[in-house]
């Protein structure tokens, strides 16, 4: 061994390749190392390169990659390689060369990674087939594991029909095609729907080939909706309209039909394309008005159940595909204006009679009110002429008004006949909708179901009365109760009403008499049929000299004035009132007569 000179320098001075420890000299050692560094691989930092396992413990794997020094690995990155063994070749990642203890530093895990970037992004350019791990489900799909990179596998690229439980998949390995790739997010979308379609393009243009109107197919409930349901033929979808489910009424398609189930449907109709394919199932069945009893017919009473109810009427249905419409005018033998709901409800069992049937336009007509007797079948028993009745008003018109006697029998009382006194101008001044009142039979058309009545007519005509009262000159005490232009209204005895010309109201002072002022006068027109007195003050005393004595004297009613004002404030303004004293009035004066 040479001889080394030690020195009091530090170490960081000091020569160790003067140092012979080995037995080689410098240049000895030089070519050896080269020699050696031949031997090794060389490996750059950031990069993925293949090492040979050649030692597993329970936590660690030992990889020579032919570097100077091995690198360690968790065994943890290997989980999803559970075969592992000794003198397998596997993908590393070179993190450092060395750390600060001179270890090389690789990782299974990136390796992993961006050889499946590089592998998805080449699978997504070439379309080629891969097989995945579905690892779990997330919100909207799954997660799969793609050459170690989680992808995304949406709900709606599982199956081309709706999977509605995404848990049967997980823990199985699936076909998928890379549909999507995020370069800045590092997103994978793959589909195992696409590898489907691609299959069931060509069974669909065979079977699009092949359709035609008519043809029954057979097919599996794919989805429901309120409006009908989708069938999948084989690849092609239909709808069944809710119309074309069943003959009979439907609320919605899940009382027919069921997810997943099979059942034969019939083509109705398609698109040029035929893209859009209709399709039938209660077209296979018979329909339910060729099996209807052949001896049915218009008078027979049938029963069935409300199904749909609208304002103008009631569909019922008699049996399953079979209904007959009860018109609201056909429920009731009254002629008001009312809704169906007023008399039933859907789901209600009700009795009808026939009233129309075609088979062939397969419609049906039904009355209830004909389960009823008719009214005005009896109508001049019930309802003679010249007798007394309760009746309900309805409604008015300008001539008069319409009252109801019973359940379908209506009368009309004319404006004219409603008070012998009071001149109406409409007939609401003389009562109101919902009022009771009695009435007279004065005329019956049974054959067009009309009545005229009358309430006036319960009531002695008093003008025969007033006749005998009111004559041309007699003179009678009473009250101004409205001035017009050209005229004045005079309130006279037992409710009477008479006109007094503007001329006629001049008093002997020579001032006018206004409103409220009490007078005589003197009856110059009494016109009965009309209903009509004319009454003058001034003439009270023009013609003094020969003027008679006041009747009001002569009938006994000394307090003329008095009465004359407190009948103004009770005149009953709807009916005739108490006639009572005119008819002693009358009595009396036939007596003396006699």
């Amino acid at each position: 061994m040479a001889d080394v000179k030690i020195t009091g320098q530090g170490t960081a001075d000091f020569d160790w390749e003067a140092l012979d420890l080995d037995g080689y000299n410098q240049v000895e050692r030089a070519e050896l190392s080269d020699k050696y560094e031949a031997t090794l691989n060389s490996i750059n930092e950031k990069e993925v390169i293949e090492g040979t396992v050649v030692v597993m413990t329970k936590r660690e794997v030992v990889i020579n990659v032919g570097y100077k020094s091995e690198g360690v690995i968790p065994l943890s990155e290997f989980r999803y390689n559970p075969d592992l063994k000794v003198g397998d070749t596997v993908d590393v990642y070179v993190e450092c060369q060395e750390d600060k203890y001179g270890q090389l530093v690789i990782s299974h895990k990136t390796a992993r990674m961006h050889r499946a970037w590089a592998r998805v992004n080449e699978v997504l350019a070439t379309g080629e087939v891969i097989t995945g791990f579905v690892k779990c489900r997330t919100k909207g799909g799954l997660i799969v594991d793609v050459f170690g990179l989680e992808a995304f596998l949406p709900g709606s690229q599982i199956d081309v029909k709706p999977i509605r439980d995404y848990d049967v998949y997980v823990g199985k390995n699936m076909e998928f095609k890379v549909v999507k790739i995020n370069q800045e997010f590092r997103n994978v979308v793959v589909s195992h729907k696409a590898l489907i379609e691609a299959e069931l393009e060509e069974q669909k243009k065979h079977i699009i080939a092949g359709l035609e109107k008519g043809q029954v197919l057979e097919g599996t409930v794919k989805n429901i909706t309120s409006y009908g349901v989708f069938i999948d033929l084989g690849g092609v979808d239909g709808l069944i309209h809710i119309t074309d489910l069943s003959w009979g009424r439907v609320s919605h398609p899940e009382e027919i039909v069921e997810l997943d189930q099979k059942l034969n449907v019939v083509i109705l109709d398609f698109d040029d394309d035929k893209k859009r394919i209709a399709l039938g199932l209660k077209q296979l069945q018979p329909h339910p008005w060729d099996a209807l009893n052949t001896e049915m017919k218009v008078g027979d009473k049938v029963e069935g159940k409300v199904v749909v109810l609208a304002d103008y009427g009631a569909f019922v249905e008699i049996a399953p595909g079979v209904e007959g419409l009860i018109h609201v005018s056909e429920m009731s033998w009254s002629q008001h204006l009312r809704s169906a709901q007023d008399f039933m409800k859907v789901g209600d069992t009700v009795e009808a009679i026939i009233l129309t049937l075609d088979r062939e336009e397969r419609k049906m007509s039904l009355g209830i009110k004909q389960m009823m007797p008719d009214p005005w079948d009896a109508i001049e028993t019930k309802f003679a002429v010249n007798t007394r009745h309760k009746a309900k008003v309805r409604n008015f018109t300008n001539f008069g008004v319409f009252v109801e006697l019973e359940e379908g029998v209506d009368g009309l009382i004319h404006i004219s006949d409603l008070s012998w006194q009071k001149k109406i101008k409409h007939p609401s001044e003389f009562c109101k909708v919902g009022d009771e009142m009695e009435v007279v039979v004065l005329e019956i058309d049974r054959e067009n179901r009309r009545i005229s009545l009358g309430h006036k007519q319960l009531e002695e005509n008093p003008w025969e009365v007033f006749e005998t009262i009111f004559g041309e000159g007699s003179v009678h005490q009473g009250t101004i109760i409205e001035a017009k232009d050209k005229s004045g209204i005079v309130a006279l005895p037992y409710g009477v009403e008479a006109i007094c010309p503007a001329k006629h109201m001049r008093k002997e002072d020579g001032n006018n008499a206004k409103v409220e002022d009490t007078l005589d006068f003197k009856v110059i027109e009494f016109n009965k049929d009309a209903k009509k007195i004319v009454v003058s003050h001034t003439r009270t005393f023009e013609e003094g000299e020969d003027r008679p004595s006041r009747t009001s004297k002569k009938t006994g009613t000394s307090s003329t004035s008095q009465a004359v004002k407190a009948n103004n404030q009770n005149v009953e303004k709807s009916t005739l009132g108490d006639l009572d004293a005119l008819s002693e009035l009358k009595n009396k004066m036939e007596e003396e007569g006699n």
